[in-house]
Protein backbone atom coordinates (compact mmCIF):
# COMPACT_ATOMS: atom_id res chain seq x y z
CA UNK A 1 0.00 0.00 0.00
CA UNK A 2 2.98 2.33 0.27
CA UNK A 3 3.02 3.30 -3.40
CA UNK A 4 -0.61 4.42 -3.57
CA UNK A 5 -1.62 8.06 -4.08
CA UNK A 6 -3.80 7.84 -0.97
CA UNK A 7 -0.87 6.78 1.24
CA UNK A 8 1.25 9.61 -0.17
CA UNK A 9 -1.60 12.08 0.32
CA UNK A 10 -2.07 11.05 3.96
CA UNK A 11 1.60 11.07 4.89
CA UNK A 12 2.13 14.50 3.34
CA UNK A 13 -0.98 16.05 4.92
CA UNK A 14 -1.17 14.54 8.40
CA UNK A 15 1.61 15.12 10.90
CA UNK A 16 0.69 12.08 12.94
CA UNK A 17 2.28 8.83 13.90
CA UNK A 18 2.41 5.83 11.62
CA UNK A 19 0.00 3.80 13.78
CA UNK A 20 -2.85 6.27 13.16
CA UNK A 21 -2.23 6.19 9.41
CA UNK A 22 -2.14 2.39 9.44
CA UNK A 23 -5.40 2.32 11.43
CA UNK A 24 -7.01 4.62 8.89
CA UNK A 25 -5.78 2.56 5.94
CA UNK A 26 -6.85 -0.71 7.54
CA UNK A 27 -10.43 0.58 7.87
CA UNK A 28 -10.67 1.87 4.30
CA UNK A 29 -11.87 -0.24 1.45
CA UNK A 30 -10.94 0.12 -2.20
CA UNK A 31 -13.66 0.07 -4.81
CA UNK A 32 -13.46 0.21 -8.58
CA UNK A 33 -16.17 1.86 -10.67
CA UNK A 34 -16.52 1.48 -14.42
CA UNK A 35 -16.97 4.51 -16.65
CA UNK A 36 -20.61 5.63 -16.40
CA UNK A 37 -21.26 3.74 -13.15
CA UNK A 38 -22.96 5.61 -10.30
CA UNK A 39 -21.42 5.77 -6.84
CA UNK A 40 -24.53 7.49 -5.51
CA UNK A 41 -27.99 8.28 -6.87
CA UNK A 42 -30.36 11.00 -5.78
CA UNK A 43 -32.51 9.79 -2.87
CA UNK A 44 -29.90 7.35 -1.55
CA UNK A 45 -27.94 8.03 1.61
CA UNK A 46 -24.28 8.74 1.09
CA UNK A 47 -22.23 6.60 3.48
CA UNK A 48 -18.69 7.50 2.46
CA UNK A 49 -16.21 10.09 1.44
CA UNK A 50 -14.49 8.92 -1.72
CA UNK A 51 -10.80 9.55 -2.36
CA UNK A 52 -9.94 9.21 -6.05
CA UNK A 53 -6.87 7.03 -6.43
CA UNK A 54 -7.20 6.84 -10.21
CA UNK A 55 -9.88 8.13 -12.56
CA UNK A 56 -12.45 10.91 -12.48
CA UNK A 57 -15.80 11.53 -10.78
CA UNK A 58 -18.51 14.12 -11.14
CA UNK A 59 -21.20 15.21 -8.67
CA UNK A 60 -24.38 16.71 -10.09
CA UNK A 61 -28.06 17.35 -9.56
CA UNK A 62 -30.95 17.27 -12.02
CA UNK A 63 -33.55 20.03 -11.83
CA UNK A 64 -37.31 19.71 -12.40
CA UNK A 65 -36.83 20.35 -16.13
CA UNK A 66 -34.32 17.50 -16.44
CA UNK A 67 -31.27 19.75 -16.75
CA UNK A 68 -28.03 18.58 -15.12
CA UNK A 69 -26.03 20.92 -12.88
CA UNK A 70 -22.48 19.74 -12.13
CA UNK A 71 -21.22 21.02 -8.80
CA UNK A 72 -17.88 19.24 -8.62
CA UNK A 73 -15.36 17.13 -10.46
CA UNK A 74 -12.93 14.92 -8.55
CA UNK A 75 -9.80 13.80 -10.42
CA UNK A 76 -6.90 11.95 -8.78
CA UNK A 77 -6.02 13.07 -5.22
CA UNK A 78 -9.42 14.70 -4.67
CA UNK A 79 -12.16 13.79 -2.22
CA UNK A 80 -15.86 13.70 -3.07
CA UNK A 81 -18.81 13.27 -0.73
CA UNK A 82 -22.27 14.59 -0.02
CA UNK A 83 -21.52 16.10 3.39
CA UNK A 84 -25.17 16.82 4.18
CA UNK A 85 -26.22 13.25 3.47
CA UNK A 86 -23.28 11.67 5.31
CA UNK A 87 -23.26 13.87 8.38
CA UNK A 88 -27.01 14.40 8.84
CA UNK A 89 -28.03 10.92 7.62
CA UNK A 90 -30.34 12.36 4.94
CA UNK A 91 -31.15 11.19 1.42
CA UNK A 92 -28.83 12.80 -1.08
CA UNK A 93 -29.91 15.49 -3.52
CA UNK A 94 -27.04 14.52 -5.81
CA UNK A 95 -25.71 11.90 -8.15
CA UNK A 96 -22.05 10.83 -8.21
CA UNK A 97 -20.79 9.17 -11.36
CA UNK A 98 -17.50 7.83 -12.69
CA UNK A 99 -16.51 9.63 -15.90
CA UNK A 100 -13.63 7.20 -16.42
CA UNK A 101 -12.80 3.79 -15.00
CA UNK A 102 -12.09 4.89 -11.44
CA UNK A 103 -10.47 3.45 -8.31
CA UNK A 104 -11.53 5.01 -5.01
CA UNK A 105 -10.85 4.62 -1.32
CA UNK A 106 -14.07 4.59 0.69
CA UNK A 107 -13.82 6.38 4.04
CA UNK A 108 -16.61 5.94 6.54
CA UNK A 109 -17.72 9.04 8.48
CA UNK A 110 -17.57 7.14 11.79
CA UNK A 111 -13.88 6.45 11.20
CA UNK A 112 -13.25 10.17 10.64
CA UNK A 113 -15.03 10.94 13.92
CA UNK A 114 -13.21 8.21 15.84
CA UNK A 115 -9.76 9.25 14.62
CA UNK A 116 -10.56 12.93 15.20
CA UNK A 117 -11.33 12.15 18.84
CA UNK A 118 -8.20 10.10 19.41
CA UNK A 119 -5.58 12.04 17.42
CA UNK A 120 -5.23 15.84 17.34
CA UNK A 121 -3.20 15.81 14.12
CA UNK A 122 -5.98 13.90 12.37
CA UNK A 123 -8.57 16.30 13.84
CA UNK A 124 -6.63 19.23 12.34
CA UNK A 125 -6.38 17.41 9.00
CA UNK A 126 -10.13 16.71 8.95
CA UNK A 127 -10.91 20.32 9.88
CA UNK A 128 -8.63 21.54 7.07
CA UNK A 129 -10.48 19.29 4.60
CA UNK A 130 -13.86 20.58 5.73
CA UNK A 131 -12.84 24.23 5.71
CA UNK A 132 -11.18 23.87 2.32
CA UNK A 133 -14.40 22.35 0.98
CA UNK A 134 -16.45 25.22 2.44
CA UNK A 135 -14.00 27.76 0.98
CA UNK A 136 -14.35 26.26 -2.50
CA UNK A 137 -18.14 26.18 -2.26
CA UNK A 138 -18.34 29.80 -1.12
CA UNK A 139 -16.02 30.88 -3.91
CA UNK A 140 -18.06 28.92 -6.42
CA UNK A 141 -21.32 30.54 -5.26
CA UNK A 142 -19.77 34.00 -5.56
CA UNK A 143 -18.49 33.21 -9.06
CA UNK A 144 -21.84 31.91 -10.25
CA UNK A 145 -23.49 35.06 -8.93
CA UNK A 146 -21.06 37.70 -10.12
CA UNK A 147 -18.22 36.50 -12.37
CA UNK A 148 -18.37 36.62 -16.14
CA UNK A 149 -18.43 33.39 -18.13
CA UNK A 150 -14.83 34.06 -19.19
CA UNK A 151 -13.70 34.54 -15.57
CA UNK A 152 -15.43 31.30 -14.54
CA UNK A 153 -13.82 29.44 -17.43
CA UNK A 154 -10.34 30.71 -16.56
CA UNK A 155 -10.87 29.74 -12.92
CA UNK A 156 -12.02 26.28 -14.04
CA UNK A 157 -8.76 25.86 -15.96
CA UNK A 158 -6.76 26.90 -12.89
CA UNK A 159 -8.65 24.53 -10.59
CA UNK A 160 -8.82 21.58 -12.98
CA UNK A 161 -5.82 22.06 -15.34
CA UNK A 162 -6.08 18.70 -17.13
CA UNK A 163 -9.84 18.21 -17.28
CA UNK A 164 -10.49 19.94 -20.59
CA UNK A 165 -9.00 16.89 -22.30
CA UNK A 166 -10.90 14.44 -20.09
CA UNK A 167 -14.50 15.68 -19.99
CA UNK A 168 -17.02 16.58 -22.70
CA UNK A 169 -17.54 20.30 -23.28
CA UNK A 170 -21.18 19.94 -22.27
CA UNK A 171 -20.01 18.96 -18.76
CA UNK A 172 -17.66 21.94 -18.57
CA UNK A 173 -20.53 24.22 -19.59
CA UNK A 174 -22.79 22.65 -16.96
CA UNK A 175 -20.17 23.23 -14.26
CA UNK A 176 -19.77 26.85 -15.37
CA UNK A 177 -23.52 27.43 -15.42
CA UNK A 178 -23.57 28.40 -19.11
CA UNK A 179 -24.77 26.83 -22.34
CA UNK A 180 -22.36 24.87 -24.56
CA UNK A 181 -22.81 27.63 -27.18
CA UNK A 182 -21.72 30.27 -24.65
CA UNK A 183 -18.70 28.15 -23.77
CA UNK A 184 -17.74 28.00 -27.46
CA UNK A 185 -17.99 31.78 -27.69
CA UNK A 186 -15.83 32.23 -24.57
CA UNK A 187 -13.17 29.88 -25.95
CA UNK A 188 -13.15 31.61 -29.35
CA UNK A 189 -12.84 35.03 -27.71
CA UNK A 190 -9.95 33.86 -25.52
CA UNK A 191 -8.21 32.33 -28.54
CA UNK A 192 -8.65 35.63 -30.42
CA UNK A 193 -7.17 37.63 -27.49
CA UNK A 194 -4.17 35.31 -27.23
CA UNK A 195 -3.15 35.47 -30.91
Amino acid sequence: MNNLRFTTYLTSNIGTDKAVLEQLLSHCSIREFKKGEFLLSQGEKCRYSFFVERGLLRQFSIDDKGKEHIIQFAPENWFMSDRESVYFDRPSSYFMQALEDTVTFLLDENLFLELSKSDTAFLEFNNRLLHNHIRHLQRRITQLQSATAEERYLDFIRMYPDLLLRVPQIFVASYLGITPESLSRVRKELARKNR
